[in-house]
């Protein structure tokens, strides 16, 4: 029997980019002791008063459907949060819940996508981008940033990838980079957008995590609220990865059409943890910033360590919970570089490549373990790649 085109080009015939990471997982499966550099995952776990509003939720009886767009009280509060950090007037009729910012992705690019559209999408990327305009139908197009501009994506790059395509997708703070978007990128692509007639898919699960500056939604600027989707999630925000809530915020018919969608695909999220993401952002930037804080202090860490050397050179760390690592000095690529760090010592980081052809010749560190073992092994991958370089 024959599958779906669309489900066995997901990855366009191409690497998944995750050839490392299970490398990696197989070694522990097998006993290895590996330091795991390599995914968005808090190494401090959902805050104990999260998981009790979620467990007296559940006992209380919130097991059975919610509504499919979401409960009242989290799109309210979801709304609120939105209208207070972007001044953006914004109500629940402008918020859909969605099964994390993965399924909420999907669900925007399917929303503005028709098959054999051109969704466009910018290189650096998180290793699902591609795959998700493809799932939805869409043709992916990557424009590629420049590891000198500290991937700040150029708008005539843009422009000249805008013939045919309906959507951009972009994401600030931004990963795998850590760069956070310049006010004066965002002034442009929204330019571009208005006069292009593009929809712009913004992904900002990161809004919490930023070092340098201040994350500005693409959606506050002049007659983008009404031609912009945006993403967000608990996950990186409250270290709620596993409960799988995020939301779309965007205009008022787009969340109708969604909220169909959603009947038909995901029949939306768990009550009960809805009452417990809503617990969770009435709490405001205090437990926000409690979550941010090990990877303020590990990127603090970070660069005292890269200080003390002259090797690796690091793509500016404005924002996220990773490092942009140039290690092309060794003369080897992002990819042959993790794999001959997790041979040699055990320390298992993602290849630039996994992130697309910009990243090439860097690598993606996780701030996510302890913080005197996070500088160890950063000291170790440093001096690693000046012995490298030396040959």
């Amino acid at each position: 029997m024959k599958l779906s085109h669309r489900i066995t080009h997901l990855t366009d015939g191409g690497s998944d980019g995750w050839e490392v990471f299970n490398r990696a997982r197989r070694m522990i499966a097998e006993g290895h002791a590996v330091t795991e550099l390599t995914i968005g995952e808090h190494d401090i776990r959902t805050d104990p008063s999260i998981l009790a509003t979620m467990e007296r939720s559940a006992r209380d009886g919130h097991t059975g459907y919610a509504m499919v767009p979401g409960t009242d009280l989290l799109r309210d509060t979801v709304a609120a949060r939105v209208q207070l950090r972007t001044g953006v007037p914004t109500t629940r009729n402008n918020v859909i819940i969605t099964p994390g910012g993965q399924a909420g992705l999907f669900a925007a690019h399917t929303a503005v996508c028709d098959p054999g559209d051109i969704g466009l999408y910018l290189d650096p990327y998180y290793a699902t981008y591609p795959g998700t305009i493809r799932g939805a139908g869409a043709v992916a197009k990557r424009i590629e940033t420049r590891a000198e501009d500290a991937f700040q994506p150029r708008a005539t790059d843009i422009e000249a990838a805008a013939d045919g395509a309906v959507s951009l997708l972009i994401n600030t703070p931004n990963n795998p980079t850590g760069v956070v978007y310049s006010p004066e990128t965002l002034s442009s692509i929204a330019e571009l957008c208005r006069r292009r007639d593009l929809w712009l898919i913004s992904d900002e699960v990161y809004d919490t995590q930023v070092w340098e500056g201040e994350h500005l939604s693409p959606r506050a600027l002049p007659g983008m609220a009404e031609r912009s989707l945006v993403i967000g999630s608990m996950s990186k925000s409250h270290a709620m990865t596993g409960s799988r809530c995020g939301w779309i915020v965007a205009p008022e018919d787009v969340i109708e059409h969604l909220t169909n969608l959603a009947t038909h695909t995901t029949y939306g999220v768990p009550g009960f943890i809805q009452d417990a993401a809503s617990f969770a952002l009435s709490a405001g930037r205090t437990l926000e910033d409690q979550i941010a804080e090990p990877f303020r202090r590990r990127r603090a860490l970070a660069l005292e360590v890269l200080a003390a050397q002259q090797v690796v050179s690091l793509i500016p760390a404005q924002g996220a919970m990773y490092l942009m690592l140039d290690i092309r000095s060794t003369g080897l690529s992002g990819d042959a570089f993790a794999n001959a760090l997790l041979e040699t010592h055990a320390i298992a980081v993602m290849p630039g490549e996994s992130f697309g052809a910009a990243a090439a010749g860097h690598i993606r560190v996780a701030m996510t373990i302890a913080d005197e073992r996070f500088a160890e092994s950063l000291r170790i991958l440093c001096s690693f790649a000046a012995q490298l370089a030396e040959k």
